[in-house]
């Protein structure tokens, strides 16, 4: 068991006299490494510096120097990765508001406590979290060191040494078989479970694996199960949504996140969600209300979105409001200035101001900018990016729109497909740009061969891998960059360690080689490294 005086605590609450009174219990628990934070932005710069192993946050932080309550934080600190598995997240709280509970709890805190409490109950529930943490911390390792396989053999071997955490471990278990893609071996995880006890989050989870694996169907009947038994279990409803919108029924989405808006109001994600499905079914008033929600709830967050407004704006356009959209545009220029991405979004917005305005020449204008905004700009979304190219393309600014296309394809982690960024051009009767981008990737894929080829000349293995996967980004279906690929990985694992994803990519390479050219000269050679490798790291084959 971790000795108390170990720990280091984060206590986040604006009231001086809480803070002193969290300070005294904790040290009459033997924790005295604390340090305090009065506010969510003061939070996000302490744990961007540094990790702590508990983090105590008042629900309610309005009372501080922003207006960002707990559930907020903690979604910002989710979501970008501030906090990991192996911090502990203890919200308190005195909040009568149900709603607001199920927000909070929807976000997966390690617990909750409600006020008033006294320093048992405290340091109750401190040692409660560190046993667990302890329990886990073996997986949780291998997790962070990128080992999902021996992090899943380690969760098999905790059911049995912790039996009071086997559903937990077959939880994780069953979540890491799906970030490996391994879809048939969580279904049949969740499946057991379910033989033995419907419980929520194994019937959420087989609904996941079902629509990942396109069974949409069956994953809504799963799905639709649950939220009659469990109307609280509000991720269930996110899914549900997603699978009505696959089958095409944007108003069915609609009612289905309306319902889980109405149950808990505070996640940020859902309400953009509601109001991005919202505008597709046509219901500009309940876009329009939700995108307001978004914009004033994020108001005070380290991660203000600047995309947030021009959602707005697009609504409020479509509604036929140009001054309210002025108004909206006025207000990101002022709230977000500074921001690396608001002059990108402003020139977004602006244009479309201008088009409803039938100002096309300065509509086009503002395109540009936004474009050359795009090609140094970060952390813009992709779907942002291809609305852009889309408007580009209908103003019949060819070059413009293929840059646009280009940027996102340049950007691995954009999420999108060679297919998907093509079929923008052939959507907007445009095959001549896609056939002409194509072929512009393919020429940067070829040099990208040669960076790689010359990182490993220079002994510099891992950077080579990185640029050839950015190479096959470009161009997924080339041979060459397959084989440089697969030839690339082999170096790398053979010379530096195993890493099971890499490994993963390896076999891929191999079976797409084979398949496309199963007589290539360098098949043959790639495949017996292959599996050398395995062997030598002591693996089956």
């Amino acid at each position: 068991m971790q000795e108390n005086s170990n720990l280091s605590v984060l206590v986040i609450d604006p009231n001086p006299g809480m803070r002193g009174s969290l300070q005294n219990m904790l040290n009459l628990a033997d924790i005295t490494k604390i340090e305090f934070a009065v506010s969510s932005g003061t939070a996000i710069k302490q744990l961007s510096k540094r990790s702590y192993d508990i983090i105590l946050c008042e629900y309610d932080l309005g009372g501080g120097t922003d207006g960002q309550d707990g559930q907020q934080l903690l979604e910002d600190l989710r979501h970008h990765k501030l906090i990991g598995l192996l911090t502990i997240f203890i919200m308190i709280t005195s909040e009568g508001v149900y709603s607001k509970v199920v927000s909070a709890a929807e976000l997966a805190p390690t617990d909750y406590i409600l006020k008033p409490f006294t320093v048992d109950v405290l340091s109750g529930r401190i040692a409660r979290a560190i046993e667990r943490r302890n329990a886990f911390l073996p997986a949780y390792q291998q997790i962070g060191q990128n080992n999902p396989r021996e992090a899943i053999k380690l969760c098999a071997a905790g059911e049995t040494a912790h039996p009071r955490y086997a559903s937990d471990f077959v939880r994780l278990r069953a979540e890491l078989h799906v970030s490996l893609n391994e879809l048939a071996e969580a279904e049949a995880l969740y499946k057991a479970v379910l033989d033995a006890k419907p419980i929520g989050w194994a019937q959420l989870g087989l609904g996941r694996t079902l629509f990942a694996q396109g069974r949409t169907e069956e994953a809504q009947e799963v799905l639709a199960r649950l939220v009659a038994d469990n109307p609280k279990m509000m991720a269930a409803y996110d899914l549900l949504a997603r699978c009505r919108e696959a089958a095409g029924d944007a108003q069915g989405a609609q009612r289905i996140l309306e319902n889980a808006v109405a149950i808990s109001p505070h996640v940020v994600r859902r309400l953009r969600r509601l109001g991005e499905v919202a505008l597709e079914a046509g219901d500009v008033a309940a876009a329009e209300k939700s995108f307001k929600t978004v914009v004033a709830k994020a108001k005070y967050s380290e991660f203000r979105n600047p995309e947030d407004h021009v959602n707005l704006v697009k609504t409020l356009i479509k509604k036929g409001d140009p001054a309210q959209a002025s108004a909206v545009i006025r207000d990101m220029e002022k709230s977000l200035r500074g921001n690396p991405n608001t002059d990108v979004c402003r020139a977004i917005t602006t244009a479309m101001l201008h088009q409803a305005a039938g100002n096309n020449a300065a509509m086009v204008s503002e395109l540009g900018t936004a474009v050359q905004g795009v090609r140094s700009a970060a952390g813009l979304s992709s779907e942002l990016k291809i609305g852009l190219a889309r408007s580009c393309l209908t103003s019949k600014l060819d070059k413009e729109a293929s840059d646009v296309m280009l940027a996102v394809m340049n950007d691995v982690n954009s999420g999108v497909t060679m297919q998907q960024a093509m079929a923008v051009f052939q959507k907007a009767g445009r095959a001549d740009l896609a056939e002409g981008m194509t072929v512009q990737l393919r020429q940067q894929s070829n040099e990208l061969i040669g960076v790689a080829n010359e990182k490993t000349n220079m002994g510099d293995l891992k950077g080579a891998v990185q640029t050839l996967l950015e190479a096959l980004h470009k161009s997924p279906g080339s041979l060459e960059v397959m084989v440089a690929l697969a030839k690339g990985i082999g170096r790398q694992l053979d010379e530096l360690g195993w890493d099971h994803q890499l490994g993963e990519v390896w076999a891929r390479q191999i079976d797409n080689i084979r398949q496309l050219d199963y007589k290539h000269p360098e098949l043959a050679k790639v495949n017996e490294t292959y599996l050398a490798t395995k062997r030598k790291y002591g693996m089956a084959v």
